[in-house]
């Protein structure tokens, strides 16, 4: 009976969600379009960009946006940028590239954004095939590349990438995750029926090393990927995650692998990591098969103290929803669960944990699409163009697939890729930017969210890194308690904003709001009263 009254309740609190995400991109003033470069050629890469980026370029307290872009193959083809979008703070948005260092045309996939040099200005990393590219905010919306200058040495199909403090000595270091080793007079024949080209899957290209840059402070980087344990030539990386999976304070990191077993780096304290996906259960999927593996995303979603990651597949082969068990093992929940079964046909790539309803349970984002644009003369089930999923979290350990009610604008069939949660408009709750392949991107509002009440927190560190990142921030309230971390990287190629989102419900008080700083220390406030934004700066 009560299992059954549960069910129930649950099921009137999603009937009565009301939550939509309406496409606001043109009357926003979002008009970029990507340029994958294609030309009938089915070149690897071109099916593969790129990211997208909320992040607070002039520290006005209000997310603007990055969109990253790729370029035609011939040198005098069309000219593709970047774009920068400043955010009016009235809803819409002001192209600001021109000028802005940005501005320079190269094959770009990913980007990862952070305040390296700890000056208060968040700097720029775009992975890019050609060779990545760290720019240095030197404010007022204008960039400087320093790339040589920093040491920062990759040309190796760099897709996601992260920043984190794995060594815990104040200063943010670089980790980038690497593809396959691909040139364009190396790229091979493919078919999906025997007579035309298709994209390859990266089977049958040979592997290639993520990397670890080490920041040794005066703007400079260092390569200790070897050192650090975390060579393997093996890997096709497409995603990273950061994440204390273990809760001993040092930041971890997993690794999604395309068609290569993923990889879960315990930090061993002393500057290494060690290798431990098998043993987690997190390597392969049920099946013992290595799988397609995109973007990735860690967080707490069941409330259980611990954090799990969730890990975007190729179709046929579903999410992964990996709980963490504690002891350092993990048990896929997507296969028995509602997220498993929606999302089985679908191709995902930019994948996150967000509070869209703001009701504290975090629920799953997914951004879908095909690499093959023929796909369904071969598969019929399979679309090129794929709608994402929402899945609202009904606890405990339930979701519910709501993209159908979640906005007719929303529901709709993209070749989505990167995918970015951030609060542009300031009202509370989180929107949301797809970045699309080979076309438009998509900005879309979060209507109704905002109807239960809400904390967002900033954090500033002063002995930690200045953006906070791998900081562990406590709430409790009436309704219960919940954590997250800071923390740079996650879903595929792309930087949500670094502003941390609690729901609330109807709670209208925060009785204690805690951090653990990543050096230790502890800073705490009492009664902390909702829909506001706290600014935490490390004593």
């Amino acid at each position: 009976m009560t299992f059954r009254l549960l069910a129930a309740a649950a099921g009137l609190a999603a009937a009565l969600c009301g939550v939509e995400f309406t496409d606001v991109t043109r009357a926003a003033g979002i008009d970029f379009v990507h340029n994958s470069g294609r030309a009938g050629g089915k070149l690897l890469p071109e099916t593969m960009g790129s990211g997208c980026a909320f992040f607070d370029a002039d520290g006005d307290g209000w997310p603007d946006i990055l969109l990253i872009n790729s370029r035609d193959w011939k040198p005098r083809g069309r000219r593709s940028l970047s774009a920068l979008y400043r955010n009016n703070r009235n809803g819409s948005f002001t192209n600001l590239t021109a000028g802005s260092g940005l501005d320079v045309e190269m094959y770009g996939m990913g980007v990862a954004v952070g305040d390296y040099d700890n000056d208060g200005r968040d700097d720029v990393y775009i992975t890019a095939l050609e060779g990545d590219r760290l720019f240095h905010n030197e404010g007022a919306f204008k960039f400087r590349d320093v790339t040589r200058a920093a040491g920062i040495h990759n040309a190796d199909f760099g897709t996601s990438a992260a920043w984190l403090d794995y060594d815990r000595d104040g200063r943010l270091d670089l980790f980038v995750a690497n593809y396959v080793k691909w040139a364009p007079q190396a790229d091979l024949w493919c078919s999906l029926d025997g007579a035309t080209k298709s994209y390859c899957t990266p089977e049958s290209y040979q592997g290639t090393s993520s990397r670890l840059y080490r920041n040794a402070g005066g703007g400079r980087f260092r390569d200790v990927t070897r050192e650090a344990r975390l060579a393997d030539p093996a890997s096709k990386s497409l995603g990273v995650a950061v994440l204390d999976y273990n809760l001993d304070g040092w930041p971890d990191l997993f690794v999604a692998n395309d068609t290569q077993p993923n990889r879960l780096y315990r930090n061993n304290r002393d500057g290494s990591f060690t290798e431990e996906g098998l043993a987690a259960g997190v390597a392969f999927g049920e099946d013992g098969v290595a799988r397609g593996a995109m973007g990735v995303d860690a967080a707490d979603y069941d409330g259980c103290g611990r954090p799990s990651l969730l890990v975007g597949n190729f179709s046929n082969q579903m999410l992964g929803l990996y709980h963490n068990e504690g002891r350092g093992l993990f048990v896929d929940e997507a296969p028995a669960s509602t997220v498993g079964r929606e999302s089985l046909l679908s191709l995902a790539f930019g994948v996150f944990f967000f509070d869209f309803d703001l009701d504290g349970r975090l629920d799953i984002l997914s951004a879908n699409g095909h690499i093959e644009e023929e796909i369904g003369r071969v598969q019929p089930k399979v679309s090129f163009r794929q709608p994402p999923l929402l899945f609202r979290n009904l606890g405990p350990k339930r979701f519910e697939n709501v993209t159908a009610r979640s906005g007719r604008t929303f529901n709709r069939p993209l070749v989505a890729r990167g995918a970015a949660y951030g609060d542009y408009d300031g009202d509370g709750d989180l929107d949301i930017l797809i970045a699309n392949n080979h076309g438009p991107a998509s900005l879309f509002r979060n209507d109704g969210g905002n109807r239960n009440r809400w904390l967002r927190v900033r954090t500033v560190g002063r002995r930690s890194n200045r953006n906070g990142i791998g900081a562990v921030i406590r709430i409790d309230s009436e309704s219960g308690r919940q954590w997250r971390m800071v923390h740079s990287g996650s879903s595929y190629c792309s930087q949500s904003e670094l502003t941390v989102t609690f729901g609330l419900g109807a709670d209208l008080l925060v009785r204690s709001l805690e951090v653990e700083w990543p050096g230790g220390a502890r800073q705490r406030q009492a009664s902390v009263r909702a829909n506001q934004v706290v600014t935490l700066t490390e004593p």
